[in-house]
C-alpha cells in the first residue's frame, strides 16, 4: 500500500474511533474525597449526587440523621464532631434510600446492608491501631462442613509463626454476630491488630484465632441453591437453639479438626478458647456448655443464655459448681449499659453468682456495638491461656 494513502486511512480511523472512544468513557465528575477526618477530630463526609433531593448522614456517633448540603458541583457535605476516636459504621440517605459511601474502600462485612467505616484515630494510639511492632499474618481458608457444603474462616496466626516452625499456639475461636460474617471481627474489629499491640507489649499470649462464619443454615441454602432462610425471630426459640447446636456440631466436628491439621495448633482444651459476640456469643455459651471436654476458656460479649434455658439444657453447669469452677479456667460475661440485652446478660450474672459459677465480668457504657466489641476483645484476650506455656 502507498505509504501516503496508509496515513492518510490511519488519519480516518482516528477520527472515527476518538468519539467512540470518548462516548465508551463515563463521565467524570469532580474528584470526592470522603470521609475527611479532620486534626480536630471532626470528620467531612462528601457525597456526589447532582440530581439529588436530599442527602443524610446516617453514623452510629450520632442520635439522628445528619443533613448534608450540595454546592455548585452537585456535591453533597457536612461536617460533625469532633468525634470521639474508634472506628464507626456510617452510610448516606439519598432520597430516602440508604447507601455506601463509593469514595471509601473501607466496608463493614454483613450479609445484609454493608456500611461504610470511618477510623477517627486517637492522639495516643488506640489498642487497635496500626503501630510499629511485628505483625501477625490474616489467612482465608476454607473446609469441608456440614451436608457436603464447603466452610469459610478467617485465621489469624500471631508474629513470628512463619519464622518459627516448630512453635505450637493455643487458639481462640472467635465468633461474630446476627447478619456479620466471618470478616467482621478482623475488618471491623481489627483483632489483628489488637492482638500484634498485646502481644508486642507482652500482655496477650501469642495465639492463633479463628473467625469461623456463624450461619450454617444459610450457607447450606446458598451452596444448593435454596433461598436463605430468615434468622430466628427470638434468641432462645427451639430454631434459634436448633442452629446453634448445628454451629456448635460444625465447629466442633469440622472446624477444629481442620485447624489442627492445617495449623500449628496445640491440642486439648486448656489450649482451646471460645468466644462471640451477640449471637455469636449465644453460640459460644451453648458451644461451650455441650463441649466441657473441649474448651477450658469462654467468653460472652453482649450475649447470655437464660435460666431456663440453663436448667433445661446444662443442668451440671449450675448443679455441680464446684467442677464447673475447676473445668473453666474463664468464664467472662461481659455487656454495655445502653445494650438492648443488658437486661438479660444481667440476669445471666446473677444466675451464675446465686449458683456459685464463677465468672469474670465487665459492664461498659454504650451499646450493642464494634466500639464496644474491640473493648472486650483486648480486655480478655490477655487473660486467655495465661497458666499455659506454647511449646516446641
Amino acid at each position: 500500500m502507498n505509504p501516503k494513502l496508509r496515513t492518510h486511512l490511519l488519519f480516518l480511523w482516528a477520527i472515527v474511533l476518538v468519539p467512540i472512544l470518548a462516548w465508551a468513557q463515563p463521565p467524570r465528575g469532580p474528584l470526592v474525597v470522603s470521609p475527611q477526618v479532620n486534626a480536630d477530630k471532626s470528620v467531612t463526609f462528601r457525597y456526589l449526587a447532582p440530581q439529588a433531593k436530599a442527602v443524610e448522614l446516617s453514623a452510629q456517633f450520632e442520635k439522628a440523621p445528619v443533613a448534608m448540603t450540595k454546592d455548585a458541583q452537585g456535591v453533597w457535605s457536612v461536617t460533625v464532631g469532633p468525634v470521639k476516636p474508634d472506628i464507626y459504621p456510617y452510610s448516606f440517605r439519598v432520597n430516602g434510600i440508604t447507601v455506601m459511601d463509593p469514595a471509601n474502600v473501607a466496608f463493614f462485612p454483613n450479609e445484609r446492608f454493608k456500611a461504610s467505616l470511618v477510623d477517627v484515630p486517637g492522639d495516643t494510639p488506640l489498642i487497635h491501631a496500626m503501630r510499629d511492632v511485628p505483625h501477625g499474618s490474616i489467612n482465608y481458608e476454607y473446609y469441608p462442613s456440614m451436608e457436603g457444603t464447603t466452610g469459610s474462616l478467617v485465621v489469624y496466626t500471631p508474629p513470628g509463626y512463619d519464622t518459627n516452625p516448630k512453635q505450637k499456639y493455643p487458639v481462640y475461636y472467635l465468633i461474630s454476630g446476627t447478619t456479620d460474617t466471618e470478616e467482621t471481627f478482623f475488618k471491623v474489629g481489627k483483632t489483628n491488630l489488637i492482638l500484634d499491640n498485646l502481644i508486642a507489649e507482652g500482655k496477650a499470649k501469642p495465639m492463633i484465632i479463628v473467625m469461623p462464619y456463624g450461619n450454617i443454615a444459610a450457607r447450606i441454602a446458598e451452596q444448593k441453591a435454596g433461598a436463605k432462610p430468615a434468622d430466628p425471630t427470638g434468641r432462645d426459640n427451639a430454631e434459634a437453639v436448633k442452629r446453634a447446636n448445628d454451629f456448635a456440631t460444625d465447629l466442633v466436628s469440622n472446624v477444629i479438626p481442620y485447624v489442627e491439621k492445617s495449623y500449628r495448633a496445640m491440642p486439648g482444651r486448656d489450649n482451646r478458647a471460645i468466644g462471640g459476640f451477640s449471637r455469636g456469643g449465644g453460640q459460644t455459651l451453648r458451644t461451650a456448655f455441650s463441649h466441657m471436654d473441649k474448651f477450658a476458656w469462654v467468653c460472652a460479649y453482649s450475649s447470655y443464655l437464660s435460666p431456663e434455658e440453663m436448667e433445661r439444657s446444662y443442668p451440671s453447669i449450675a448443679s455441680n459448681p464446684a467442677n464447673t469452677n475447676k473445668q473453666l479456667k474463664l468464664l467472662w460475661v461481659s455487656v454495655g449499659s445502653d445494650d438492648f440485652l443488658y437486661k438479660g446478660t444481667v440476669e445471666f450474672m446473677d444466675y451464675l453468682k446465686a449458683k456459685q459459677v464463677n465468672f469474670k465480668s465487665l459492664i461498659t457504657d454504650g451499646g450493642h456495638t464494634w466500639m464496644n466489641v474491640k473493648t472486650y476483645v483486648a480486655a480478655t484476650t490477655p487473660l486467655l491461656f495465661q497458666s499455659q506455656t506454647p511449646r516446641p
